[in-house]
């Protein structure tokens, strides 16, 4: 037996109403709440699990062989689209896995599947989607390959590498050094973007778990992005801002800082809510499996980049308010040397009267 999952994973630029997009497709019959199933309840914490909606199948053709997949949809509350093909073969040898694998290397022929079934999700959540734009071009993708048993001729380095060639041993150690067992016959090796795993019971949860630190991933690289053009912006103002007079800058600046202020709380309760997103307490070999993708996929790079660009937008945000008050502060002593000027002039315009 062997299966292979081809993920890929969107952001909808804001959160989700699961609850509303539960009932409003309740009577479907085609969606669930997505769960862990081989570990006790307490051991892994999801404050709002995802949405499963199942999508129709759709064919893969390549070369001369065409593979019905499986397709379906995890919708997460912090606003992330996970759309899942899935090909599996029950009766098939472990080591079909190779062949089928490396003709799909890289999601080779998928696009447009992908654009397919984006399309038909997108039409499902309706009105809890609205009119919200969605980048087709912006996605985490990650392939799960996964057999019922090992085997020696397959070479998970060929699949997690996505071609076939004598590769140093190097290239091999560095390949299989995030490899994690909990029992004799079972093994994952997690790579930057596939995973092998052999698992003689279905491993949903470890491949549910890989899911997780994929779609931790891609919002953090998305809200990365939301703060790049953010702070260009922020500094194309401030560059506008010097060639325009006093008066008009400072209401400039006060519009900046609340731009800033408002940038700055949402993607802070934003980044808290994906940093939260799963909590695993007790079982200590999915809290193996979860941080080692977590490294491979380089989350604390994305997170350490989002932390720096905050931390430029709050210490910008610093120093505008301080210039807008400085601004303020002299604005008011001006105030007040004209209204002295003008109790003078008074004062001398009734002397002169009486």
């Amino acid at each position: 037996m062997y299966a292979i999952r081809f993920y890929r994973v969107y952001d909808t630029g804001d959160e989700i109403d699961l609850e509303a997009l539960e009932s409003a497709l309740s009577s479907a019959g085609t969606t669930a709440r997505a769960s862990f199933t081989r570990v006790s309840p307490k051991s892994i914490w999801i404050e709002r699990p995802p949405l499963l909606v199942r999508l129709p199948s759709v064919t893969a053709t390549i070369g001369n062989a065409s593979y019905l997949l499986t397709t379906v949809a995890r919708v997460y509350q912090i606003g992330a689209i996970s759309l899942c093909f899935i090909l599996e073969d029950q009766l098939a040898p472990p080591e079909a896995i190779v062949q089928v694998g490396l003709a799909f290397a890289g999601q080779r022929g998928l696009d447009s599947a992908y654009l397919d079934s984006l399309g038909v999700l997108r039409e499902v959540l309706g009105p809890e989607l609205g009119a919200r734009p969605l980048d087709t071009d912006f996605y985490e993708d990650y392939t799960v390959y996964i057999v019922d048993r090992d085997d020696p001729a397959i070479d998970p380095v060929a699949l997690l590498a996505g071609e076939e060639i004598a590769f140093s041993e190097a290239t091999r150690q560095d390949v299989l050094r995030n490899t994690l067992s909990y029992a004799a016959d079972d093994r994952a090796v997690l790579a930057w973007d596939a995973a092998f795993l052999v698992a003689p019971e279905p491993p949903a949860d470890l491949v549910e778990l890989i899911e997780y630190a994929v779609v931790q991933v891609l919002e953090l690289r998305h809200y990365d992005r939301v703060l790049t053009l953010q702070m260009q912006r922020m500094y194309d103002d401030l560059e506008a801002g010097g060639r325009i007079g006093r008066f008009r800058r400072r209401r400039g600046y006060g519009a900046l800082l609340n731009r800033l202020m408002e940038t700055y709380a949402d993607v802070s309760e934003v980044t808290e809510g994906i940093e939260n997103l799963i909590r695993i307490t007790e079982d200590v070999y999915y809290a193996r499996v979860y941080a080692t993708a977590l490294r491979v996929l380089r989350a604390d790079s994305w997170r350490a980049s989002v932390d720096r660009k905050i931390d430029v937008i709050r210490e910008n945000y610093q120093m505008l308010s301080d210039e807008v008050n400085r601004e303020h502060g002299h604005f008011l002593e001006w105030v007040i040397i004209v209204l002295i000027a003008l109790e003078f002039a008074f004062a001398i315009w009734e002397a002169f009267r009486g």
